[in-house]
């Protein structure tokens, strides 16, 4: 007797198959990325997909936290019958971004590692969240941080990596947006909002986009603030749209509730960045960036890309973080670009990945010396020059095999050089 099996044809829902076509732009995708990010100092590194259930809820994640894949207890640990709460039978789950696995990453392994840290870190990660167009449940994430540097060093770097990376895959005309969450904190005491409400303030600030400065006033007093903080709040927003240089504007309102070095700060990181970027984008202040992660505790900052209508990259200043596994604050700041957005961006526009440069293969006699090997160098230097990739190795007595081998390698063309053919 046969026993068949009915497969299911589509994969587990906000779960996808890649086709070649799509799994050839990624591959590209992803080698400009090491590229780049490897120019700029930056370390791969890898962590497990699975992670502890109690790093993963370390309120480190924010709503990222209700939408965990949780894995059961295996084997003798698993006891359904006597358990009474979650605890009792999961122990690890599907890791929702790689910052978290980042700093447990980091707190096993600081004294190993070079300081400060520049880490790479490219790889899937999970969320139960509900699929849409562009967002999936699996997805690919791509995370540059730097662990250790406290000055705005880490912040110009990383907006210097990301918007290299995003312009040789041939963006232009981005924004990379930034702000700071001490500001955030600052303009909310000076209007008077309750110091425990100012997640909830942010959260409706974050919808400015969308509904207008009127929607954020109707909102806020919908949520019973008091209208002496909502209008001081919104006036300083009014005050913005006027201003030249909306961060002198805030330090100069904010004096007495905001440090100097704030301002001082963004300011620097802006100009820095504006002198000596080399490719098409601008840095612009924006007061209404929020960011929604709780573990952001200073600089703020995200990429805008016309074509898409939203941001394709994003991240922050996290200085303790790492400090709630160890107990030691460590400063540090993280990019991370929209890896599956930027694909399907390219992919909309047509995007074609380019020729790769041909490989030729020089086989050189044994006895080929002198002024006769150095005219197959240079031969192998002006083919260079031109875009070929050329590899000059010694012939072996088992040519065949050899070439076969080099194929393998993707070399496609071979050039025999002999010593007697030399000489005429």
């Amino acid at each position: 007797m046969v026993i068949r099996m009915a497969l299911k044809k589509e994969p587990v829902k906000g779960m996808k198959d890649i086709l070649p076509q799509e799994m050839q732009i990624r591959d590209y995708v992803v080698g400009v990325i090491k590229e780049t990010y490897g120019e700029f100092g930056f370390h791969s590194i890898e962590t497990p997909c699975v992670e502890s259930i109690a790093n993963l809820t370390s309120k480190q994640g924010g709503d990222n936290e209700k939408l965990i894949y949780k894995i059961l207890k295996r084997g003798g640990k698993l006891n359904l019958a006597d358990a009474s709460r979650e605890e009792d039978v999961v122990d690890s789950g599907l890791r929702y971004d790689l910052t978290v696995p980042l700093v447990r990453y980091y707190s096993k392994n600081a004294a190993q590692l070079p300081s400060p840290f520049k880490a790479l870190q490219m790889g899937n990660v999970w969320r139960a969240d509900q699929p849409q167009l562009g967002r999936y449940r699996q997805f690919m994430q791509c995370d540059i941080d730097i662990l250790g540097e406290a000055s705005n060093l880490a912040e110009i770097e990383l907006i210097l990596a990301t918007s290299t990376t995003l312009g040789r895959l041939g963006f232009k005309g981005f924004e990379v947006r930034i702000n700071d969450r001490r500001l955030l904190k600052a303009m909310a005491a000076y209007s008077g909002f309750p110091e425990g409400e100012y997640d909830n303030v942010f959260i409706t600030l974050d919808k400015m986009d969308k509904i207008g400065l009127e929607g954020v006033k109707e909102e806020l007093l919908k949520n019973g603030y008091e209208e002496t903080c909502v209008e001081k709040y919104l006036e300083l927003y009014r005050g913005l749209e006027q201003a030249e240089n909306g961060v002198a504007y805030l330090a100069e309102v904010l004096e007495g509730v905001l440090e100097p070095s704030v301002g001082d700060s963004l300011q620097e990181i802006i100009e820095s960045v504006g002198a000596v970027k080399d490719c098409d984008f601008k840095m612009v202040f924006d007061a209404t960036l929020v960011r929604g992660m709780s573990y952001y505790t200073g600089t703020i900052f995200e990429v805008a890309i016309p074509q898409f209508g939203g941001s394709c990259a994003g991240g922050g200043r996290y200085d303790k973080m790492v400090g709630k596994f160890t107990g030691n604050d460590v400063p540090a700041c993280g990019f991370s670009i929209g890896f599956e957005r930027i694909v399907m961006l390219l992919m909309e526009n047509g995007f074609q990945v380019p020729d790769k440069p041909k490989k030729t293969a020089y086989l050189i006699e044994k006895g080929v010396e002198g002024k006769m090997l150095c005219d197959i160098i240079a031969k192998a230097q002006a083919a260079r020059k031109e875009g070929s990739q050329v590899l000059m190795v010694r012939m072996n007595k088992n040519k065949k095999f050899q070439k076969k081998q080099l194929m393998e390698e993707g070399y496609e063309e071979f050039v025999d050089f002999y010593k007697e053919a030399l000489k005429n």
